[in-house]
């Protein structure tokens, strides 16, 4: 085995790629930041509470998420933490912007889900669980914010179990909740990890740690919460799930840790346990089989475009999963979809806005390459086999529509490459009637929230004030028959043709009914809630 390839196997073991999902307000944003901490990326962490103010989150870049306090865009983060190279993909919590997380997570390798204690698992959450779900991928549970009054463990556990349909182990324990926590029992070490707040969550937390039994915790604890947190222990050896890594890594069991965000209570021995049960990128699907990361092809697709990161040079960004291979920069590699060969000369690395030109880069990492228009989410990129596609990213049905045109016909031209490139970059959906020209197109979005960012965003970039006008429909399907041999379609009254981006046909229904009516009317049908 040659030194390059020994090289490989040795920086894909160091790899470990999640994202972080999370209700909005679950704390998921603060995590992500305290793992910074953590990993030496920053050396203060400042307060989620004056995010609105002058500190905003690391992950947050884009002007309208500093001005709202919500994560719109998702961010890509990496930092080293002993001796592991981690890459967080911090998603948007919003409801309206779950598009973007959909995508993110097809280039994910495991999730971490956020969940408020106080709250339990609510309906954002839910939703993403369901995305990790059907991808099968491994999923850790974080219960924030134990700092406040909250639900009891045991409930919070019986909540994951009965609302998500997935079994539960807890890898650490909560002592104590509200102003009475104290910090929590790891199960893993059988050690109690008791935490000095001094430095309200600003740095890395202390400990004392120690049996459990050990009587200078009936001190520190006192005797109530010392005695509790026995019976507590007791009880999960007794009625708890047992830990289990084969049923963890296949996304039937989630192994849950308990801790504070903002007081750094639980973050390290949640980050420590995480690394230590994930696993490295794994082999991916493609049209050729299972692609081994280790394997000599450099290999890699794009699950993300964004466009103007940097106001001052207009630019388009790629965002581009590694799955094989070693990245070098300025390799020629084959654009598989548009069967041209490419040179990849100013790769990028990112923690949030802040960008660092690399030289190489290995499975798991997520790079940012330079895009003059030319890609599309889903679009994959390898060396040395020309013919290799990764398995696609699906488009997901959305759920509001509007009319947009522009107020001034002169705008025109930035208006369309506006729509265009934010279609591109998913933020939204266009989509046209049959024969109808740019001038005034139907777009779609997962949440009516993309419709104020879609206007935001083409005045502040493009210089194009819209008019849009809402449109009665709430469902979209594809249609996987080819219209031209299907002969004219039987339509109910409060249904419309359009075509999407790819001239692939679509309908747009305003209620179920007129869905299972339009099937029903034709025979052989065939309707899709994704693009693929």
């Amino acid at each position: 085995m040659t030194e390059q390839n020994l090289n490989l196997i040795n920086e894909v073991k160091r790899r470990r790629t999640f994202a972080i999902i999370s209700h909005p307000d679950a704390g998921k944003t603060t995590l992500t930041e305290k793992f910074l901490l953590y990993g030496g990326a920053i050396r203060e962490a400042g307060s989620v509470k004056s995010r609105r103010s002058q500190k905003h989150a690391v992950s947050d870049w884009m002007e309208i998420e500093k001005q709202r306090g919500i994560s719109v865009a998702s961010s890509v983060l990496q930092f080293e933490y002993d001796n592991f190279c981690i890459n967080i993909l911090d998603t948007p919590g919003h409801q309206d912007f779950s598009e973007d997380t959909y995508r993110t997570l097809m280039a994910a390798d495991s999730a971490v889900m956020v969940i408020d204690s106080a709250k339990g698992v609510e309906a954002q959450t839910k939703k993403l669980f369901h995305v990790c779900k059907m991808r099968g991928i491994p999923i850790f549970t974080f219960i924030n914010k134990m700092d406040r009054q909250g639900k009891d463990p045991f409930e919070l556990l019986e909540d994951i179990e009965n609302v998500l349909g997935i079994r539960s182990c807890p890898v650490n324990w909560p002592i104590g909740s509200g102003k009475e926590f104290k910090g929590v029992f790891n199960r893993h070490k059988n050690q109690v990890e008791v935490f000095d707040d001094g430095n309200h969550g600003q740095a890395i937390a202390s400990c004392i740690t120690g049996d459990p039994s050990d009587e200078k915790f009936t001190d520190l604890l006192g005797h109530d919460l010392h005695e509790k947190l026995l019976e507590d222990i007791e009880l999960l050896d007794i009625a708890g799930d047992n830990f289990d890594l084969e049923t963890i890594l296949k996304g039937e069991l989630t192994p849950v840790f308990f801790g504070s965000a903002l007081t750094n209570f639980g973050v390290e021995p949640f980050l420590e346990s995480f690394l230590d049960i994930t696993t490295p990128p794994t082999a991916r699907k493609s049209n050729l089989g299972e692609i081994d990361p280790t394997s000599d092809n450099f290999s890699g697709f794009i699950f993300k475009i964004q466009a103007n990161m940097d106001k001052n040079h207009r630019d388009r960004i790629a965002f581009l999963r590694i799955c094989s291979g070693e990245f070098e920069k300025g390799m020629t590699v084959n654009h598989v979809q548009r069967g041209k060969k490419i040179k990849l000369s100013q790769p990028q690395q990112f923690v949030a806005q802040d960008r660092v030109m690399i030289d190489k880069a290995y499975p798991g990492d997520i790079i940012g390459i330079h895009d003059p228009g030319i890609f599309n989410i889903g679009d994959t990129l390898s060396a040395k086999q020309s013919n290799l596609q990764y398995t696609g990213i699906p488009q997901f049905a959305p759920e509001h529509f509007m009319k947009v045109s522009t107020k001034n016909a002169l705008k025109r031209k930035q208006f369309v490459k506006g729509v265009t490139q934010l279609s591109e970059e998913g933020a939204i959906q266009v989509f046209k009637q049959p024969n109808g020209g740019m001038e005034e197109l139907i777009v779609g979005v997962v949440g009516v929230l993309q419709f104020e960012v879609l206007e935001y965003r083409l005045k502040q970039e493009y210089g194009v004030d819209v008019m849009m006008y809402p449109l009665p429909y709430a469902h979209l399907r594809w249609v996987e028959n080819d219209l031209s041999k299907f002969g004219k379609l039987s339509m109910p009254m409060d249904t419309l043709l359009v075509e999407d981006k790819n001239r692939n046909p679509v309908v747009l229904f305003a209620n179920e009914w007129s869905v299972r009516t339009l099937a029903e009317r034709n025979e052989g049908l065939v309707l899709r809630e994704t693009s693929l």
